[in-house]
């Protein structure tokens, strides 16, 4: 299979492959979202230049792990020859230093080096050996192109691109790789010969997050719902048995990790950051690296909350594979270890009330994951900041609160309310919901004090159906829109 979408992270990698000097690329991002795939496949059509690359291994000791490297050095450029061991790093890479300087007097060398978080080891040294063999000896060769990747995007994060010892300012180039955004969901199920349309990809989105090792697992045909069905709720199905190594790979206290965002699939609007450890019974350093390194991940999303009386950050969880299967999956799992569900009833699952509740909070986090697209839509500059909003009365006082689902903070003297609706078809303003659509903005203007034009704007999977109260609408975002 080709590269799909990806078009920024292509432009960067053919910038750094054609530079005329040394590059070092930092490449992360979640597991399963397709960093190994994307540099193998660029790659291997370059045929005038030569392709290392050495993988670590999970919870490989240090032996392990050189033993490892050193047998892909012999494979490259020894046609296999058993290389004399080494017990350290720094050895390891004088032999990798040898082998490049005679291979690369006539061709690039593309060192690729993945999941480097599992590959440093305690006391391994591995960081300090690359630091010196990269400023010593790789950064004067302009052949070499040296790629590092790792899933745990926060280790990348804070122990190479952020880096304030040796391999400070040393990246050249960095690529976060993100799941798909629709489009390119779209384009890779049309590869696999999965044609559906957008509202039956929006379905499989809202459950698999766009991670393209989930898509690839769709080997039928058929609508969303059955696909679903056999991908998340039969016997040994793939998106059950996903989320228990999920965790487990990427964070080395993961049940914290675990903790937090159960929290916060159970809150639909969000939780300020110190509620929430009070939640979890954490504190302190450690559980704010926690919620760092989920966000860096991409599970949860920080919001700094404009126009609040209440300053700080609040959280929710955007990760709608997470999301789906703590609420449909984990409750039934013990079932469907055993046996597959009856055929039909999750499908019949998808009729509940509760189901059409979750629709709209799983349709939220899909349209905070296409802020571009919606101020692509909405017209609104790269400069407006998106936030949300939400006022709750203290108890017992008679004033009623206001929820506000997305609100952009213009730089033109206005504030674009966004309504989020996700319903199978138009949705029509009924004359209460106008009503209740105007005491939000008079709560808001009340609550915030702000002097800003108010412009509300709905972002509506399937549009909105014209009547004398849509005409009060400044525009409409549709699913169609999030597709672009």
């Amino acid at each position: 299979m080709s590269i799909i979408g990806r078009a920024e992270e292509l432009q960067v990698l053919n910038y750094l492959y054609d530079s005329n000097k040394a590059e070092f690329l930092a490449l992360y991002g979640r597991r399963r979202v397709g960093k190994t795939f994307l540099i193998r496949e660029f790659f291997q059509d370059k045929k005038e230049a030569l392709f290392f690359n050495a993988t670590g291994l999970k919870d490989g000791s240090l032996s392990d792990q050189i033993t490892n490297f050193m047998e892909r050095i012999g494979e490259v450029f020894y046609d296999g020859t058993s290389l004399e061991k080494q017990k350290t790093w720094r050895g390891a890479f004088k032999v990798l230093t040898r082998a490049l300087d005679k291979r690369t007097v006539d061709q690039k060398v593309v060192v690729f080096i993945d999941e480097i978080p599992w590959m440093a080891t305690p006391k391994s040294k591995l960081l300090q050996s690359l630091d010196y063999y990269w400023n010593q000896y790789w950064s004067n060769n302009h052949q070499i192109k040296l790629i590092i990747c790792g899933s745990s995007a926060s280790w990348m994060l804070n122990k190479i691109i952020k880096n304030k010892g040796g391999l400070h300012n040393r990246i050249t180039e960095k690529i976060l790789l993100e799941p798909f955004k629709l489009h390119e969901t779209k384009a890779f199920l049309e590869v696999q010969g999965v044609k559906l349309n957008n509202q039956q990809i929006l379905s499989l989105y809202m459950v698999t997050g766009g991670v393209p090792y989930y898509l690839s697992k769709i080997k039928w045909k058929g609508s969303a719902a059955q696909i679903i069905e056999k991908l998340a709720f039969g016997k040994k199905a793939f998106l059950m048995e996903e989320f228990d190594g999920l965790f487990a790979s990427l964070f080395t206290d993961h049940e914290n990790h675990i903790k937090i965002v159960r929290a916060l699939a159970e809150s639909r609007y969000g939780i300020g950051k110190h509620r929430l450890l009070e939640m979890v019974g954490s504190s302190g350093g450690n559980s704010a690296n926690r919620l760092q390194e989920l966000e860096d991940a991409g599970f949860i999303m920080g919001f700094k909350s404009l126009y609040s009386q209440r300053k700080g950050i609040y959280y929710r969880l955007i990760d709608e594979y997470t999301g789906f299967y703590l609420k449909w999956i984990e409750p039934i799992k013990n079932l469907l270890q055993e046996q597959a569900l009856d055929k039909g009833n999750w499908q019949a699952m998808q009729l509940s009330p509760e189901w059409n509740s979750w629709l709209g909070y799983a349709f939220e986090s899909v349209c905070y994951k296409h802020l571009i697209q919606i101020r692509r839509a909405l017209e609104l500059s790269p400069a407006d900041i998106a936030s949300t909003w939400r006022y709750a009365p203290r108890s017992g006082a008679s004033e009623r609160g206001a929820q506000i689902d997305l609100l952009f903070d213009r730089k033109d003297d206005a504030v674009s309310i966004c309504e989020i609706k996700y319903t199978d078809e138009s949705f029509l303003i009924s004359k209460d919901y106008y009503e209740t659509l105007e005491r939000k903005l008079k709560v808001f203007t009340e609550q915030t004090r702000t002097k800003k034009q108010l412009l509300l704007y709905f972002v509506s999977a399937n549009g909105l159906k014209k009547n004398m109260y849509s005409k009060f609408i400044s525009g409409v975002v549709t699913l169609d829109d999030l597709f672009n």
